[in-house]
């Protein structure tokens, strides 16, 4: 490894070790009024290998990972095609561009009562949630990124004979890349926030339902052990997204003035 990946290697990690020893510290030597509300980094690890052991933190993360992975392929899915219709058909841009932009200010969690009415209490309650929050996000990066094609590509491409379909698929999707990727990244960990919120409110299993019943037996070692599984499994996905979108974009930038309808 060479001295640069360690330097940021060290950069990463030692604010990361400073934050533990001090939380640490805090809880031991009792610098924070109320030592019940306030536990050790040990005392939340040693809950968490418990939870482990006892065979009770997986099953919970299990059926929120579920959750999460099928609402956001849908959702993702679903905001994709509509995207590219949007983005490359005037037509199918003036028709939905309205009904759209009147349904996205709603937040995703704004339409659990409604859903709740709907589809009763079960799994399909929470992955409609995901969808909803994966859907619109994706939706207007890929509207983004599809009319932010350069029309002088797309001419040249003509010229040189592409039709529709190879030229979507050689010179729009190509550039368009960047901007759908990060609706992605934004929703990869905006699916996992609105998850918990989702069980803390209305599904008894889930990493959501685990932090609310823990509430209320005022386990805040439990409760810290679920935010933390939450703030890694969003770090994992953005960085997944991050890693994917490095290999499969390269170089490709888009230079948008004008959007290419045909």
């Amino acid at each position: 490894m060479t001295g640069q990946r360690l330097t940021r290697l060290a950069a990463g990690l030692v604010p990361v070790a400073v934050f533990l020893l001090a939380w640490e510290a805090a809880a031991r030597f009792s610098l924070i009024p109320g030592r019940l509300f306030f536990p050790s980094f040990t005392e939340v690890m040693v809950s968490f290998y418990r939870l482990l052991a006892d065979g009770i933190l997986l099953p919970h993360f299990f059926r929120s990972l579920v959750r999460v992975l099928i609402g956001f392929t849908l959702g993702s899915a679903a905001g994709l095609l509509v995207g590219f219709a949007m983005g490359w058909s005037r037509i199918a841009h003036r028709s939905l561009h309205p009904i759209l932009s009147l349904l996205y200010p709603i937040p995703a969690l704004g339409w659990l009562p409604i859903l709740m009415l709907w589809l009763g209490i079960g799994e399909v309650l929470p992955i409609a949630i995901i969808f909803i929050c994966s859907f619109f996000p994706v939706l207007y990066n890929t509207v983004t990124g599809v009319r932010g094609v350069d029309p002088q590509l797309i001419r040249a491409a003509r010229s040189l004979g592409a039709g529709g379909r190879k030229l979507f698929t050689t010179v729009v999707l190509p550039l368009a890349l960047p901007n759908i990727f990060t609706g992605f990244r934004l929703e990869a960990g905006m699916a996992w926030r609105v998850i918990i919120a989702a069980e803390m409110v209305a599904i008894p299993t889930g990493i959501g339902a685990l932090l609310m019943r823990s509430e209320s037996l005022l386990r805040l070692d439990i409760i810290i052990v679920c935010l933390m599984v939450l703030a890694v499994m969003c770090f994992t996905f953005e960085r997944v997204f991050i890693v994917l979108e490095r290999k499969f974009t390269g170089s490709w930038r888009g230079a948008p003035e004008h959007p290419p309808y045909v």
